[in-house]
């Protein structure tokens, strides 16, 4: 297609007869539906947030997704900026995607992830300028322990009534308890490390026309199979809110199993469960010390209703994965 960025980097006006808003993304820019004179088809733009953002999720399309299914938008131009000034990616339009949780894309989800879960990681990463986006489950139980140290044992003392405070704090003792204890560097060297997506919160898949598609592939890393299946079953985000329910989290982590099993990458099943319950507790527990410090600040980029709301899918989430343990 025709050029429709100026020489700055930034798109040109007068290269585009429409543009939509689809949502704000962390530094402010707009994510856009556009469409470009000359041509009957729409695309997504989405403007460099960071060098690195861009870099990382062009590396990938280049070098890693070639040899995956189609479940992503193609990539149909990768625009640099200028003297740090404008860029972006330009992706095919896949059209109005849904956004809200449901159980037969998240089904279709786990089950692709334990695909690529089961292709090895070093070799198709090597060399790739690969950055998680949070860190990783150890360096989250330490923040958790001296966060437990700091306040004498007194976490979370705006999350509930009395009632459900008495509950939640034997809950939090259990799992500081389990964060203090753990040899997290051997736990999860004995759990090996999987190709991860890395950031599968609710807006980034979708079913389209009934196939499944993912997004935002800029933080592919090696991790833990549990934190690509933590992001689709428990993690809350406060633009995308979802029911926390026992019942489907059971029947995900069965469809993961039983696919994972099928690849020769899962042989007991419990251990497994087990491993999911721990890391989710520990995950959600640094995710409520995390939202409840957004909300003393008031420095966050969402509303104060959505990091509230996102605080109570997370004690949702905590209580029952931790209630488990």
């Amino acid at each position: 297609m025709t050029a429709i960025w100026s020489a700055d980097g930034r798109l040109d006006e007068g290269r585009i007869r429409r543009r939509e808003t689809l949502y704000t993304g962390m530094n402010g820019s707009l994510v856009e539906r556009i469409w470009p004179y000359g041509t009957e088809e729409s695309f997504i733009w989405k403007p460099q947030t960071n060098e690195g953002q861009q870099r990382r999720e062009k590396w990938v399309y280049e070098h890693v997704l070639p040899g995956f299914p189609p479940i992503y938008p193609r990539l149909v131009a990768s625009v640099p900026a200028v003297d740090g000034e404008g860029g972006g990616s330009l992706f095919e339009d896949l059209g109005e995607l849904d956004h809200a949780f449901g159980e037969s894309a998240a089904t279709a989800l786990v089950r692709r992830i334990a695909w690529w879960h089961s292709l090895a990681p070093a070799g198709m990463l090597a060399g790739g300028p690969v950055l998680a986006p949070k860190p990783r489950i150890g360096r989250m139980a330490e923040s958790i322990v001296r966060a437990w140290e700091t306040s004498g044992g007194r976490l979370g003392e705006s999350w509930g009534d009395a009632g459900e405070l008495e509950r939640l704090e034997r809950l939090v003792s259990r799992v500081a308890a389990l964060a203090r204890e753990r040899e997290w560097e051997a736990w999860e060297a004995a759990e090996g490390d999987v190709f991860s997506h890395g950031d599968l919160h609710l807006g980034n898949y979708a079913l389209v026309r009934g196939e499944l598609r993912v997004l935002d592939w800029e933080h592919v890393h090696p991790n833990i199979r549990y934190w690509d299946l933590y992001h689709v079953i428990d993690l809350s985000h406060p633009s995308f809110p979802k029911p926390v329910d026992a019942a489907v989290r059971e029947r995900l982590l069965r469809a993961y199993a039983e696919e994972a099993a099928m690849r020769g990458g899962l042989s007991d099943e419990e251990a497994f469960r087990r491993g999911y319950r721990e890391f989710a507790a520990v995950f959600s527990l640094w995710m409520l010390l995390l939202i409840e410090g957004d909300l003393r600040r008031g420095s966050a980029p969402w509303p104060e209703e959505n990091l509230r709301s996102q605080l109570r899918e997370t004690l949702a989430s905590f209580e029952q994965n931790a209630g488990e343990l």
